[in-house]
């Protein structure tokens, strides 16, 4: 090996590892490579405690070390914490926007509704001319978003799905210890939220086609 200020020493290798985004390159101690250099820059140290990381032996090092705010003391479970917190940030930001476009998508099924109520009165007054009732008229009616909302919730889990799936393959490549996991109950719980806004959205529209008079809706022109 040689060091910084040009001498060599001969290392023995104690162990080989893989390297991760977090951990690369040769790990030695600090007292190897303080005396041949100008000024000792670590960003990272690694330490080893009796019986494994805990909560006091984390307290231990931060008071050996000050209580230097500029030193950060985490254990392994802390650094997957970390990550875990900043990906569950990043996904709340993605359901605050997903809530957004669904608020606009039940706007826009309730006009869609709406305007199909009043270009198809005629035939509604038909039906009920001929004993669909009230009842029925509504139910005619909610079946429509119900199949719509069941159709794009569908869709767009399986995009979702599979976009996840193609950006995980690529981070595969660097990162080895990716893995794919499918929330299967939030997926369920989206379906049945899809249904439910499809049913709700069509509440006022089928009360509507419900209420209209047979007869003054065959008449509509």
């Amino acid at each position: 090996m040689t060091y910084q200020d040009g001498k060599r020493a001969e290392w023995t290798v104690s162990g080989i590892y893989q390297g991760t985004d977090l951990l690369r390159g040769i790990i030695t101690d600090t007292h190897t490579l303080a005396p041949h250099l100008d000024a000792l820059n670590s960003r990272q140290i690694l330490v080893r405690t009796t019986g494994g990381p805990s909560h006091t032996g984390k307290q231990s090092i931060a008071k050996a070390l000050g209580d230097s705010p500029a030193i950060l003391v985490r254990s392994k479970q802390d650094v997957s914490a970390t990550i875990a917190g900043n990906i569950s940030a990043l996904l709340n930001i993605l359901y605050g926007l997903m809530a957004m476009t669904v608020l606009i998508s039940v706007l826009g099924i309730v006009n869609t509704l709406a305007m199909s109520v009043f270009e198809r009165a005629s035939e509604i007054g038909m039906l009920r001319a001929i004993g669909l009732d009230q009842h029925g008229t509504k139910r005619m009616v909610r079946l429509e978003p119900l199949a719509i909302s069941l159709f794009g919730g569908a869709l767009g889990i399986g995009l979702g799905v599979f976009l996840g799936w193609a950006g995980g393959h690529v981070l595969a490549t660097d990162m080895h210890t990716y893995g794919l996991v499918l929330p299967w109950g939030r997926i369920a719980l989206a379906l049945a939220l899809a249904a439910t806004i499809g049913v709700l959205a069509a509440l006022w529209p089928a009360r509507r086609a419900a209420k209209l008079n047979p007869l003054t809706a065959i008449r509509t022109q």
